[in-house]
């Protein structure tokens, strides 16, 4: 599996192969980076690969420091949800 963040396309992406597999879309203002859409091509569905997406773009996250993440998909919501250990990187969601 080939992991990818593409800057300039906002998003992170997955391959096996030559396939592109998943996707994660995200928006960033320099402070967060909302994470708006996870998409896995149907013919790969069933096997993780959004979650190992998901997981690699945190971990990444996490890594360089200095943003946090706003789950916006309900994908990535349900990623933190099950991995509550992951959310130190979570932004605060108080209101303002």
């Amino acid at each position: 599996m080939r992991f990818m963040h593409e800057p300039d396309a906002s998003r992170y992406t997955l391959h096996r192969g030559d396939d592109l597999v998943s996707v994660l879309d995200y928006r960033d203002d320099g402070r967060t980076v909302a994470m708006t859409r996870a998409y896995t091509v149907p013919s790969f569905r069933g096997h993780g690969y959004a979650g190992e997406l998901v997981e690699r773009a945190v971990a990444e996250l996490e890594h360089a420091g200095g943003r946090r993440v706003s789950p916006v998909c309900w994908y990535v919501a349900d990623w933190f949800a099950a991995n509550p250990g992951r959310g130190a990187i979570l932004a605060d969601r108080r209101s303002a």
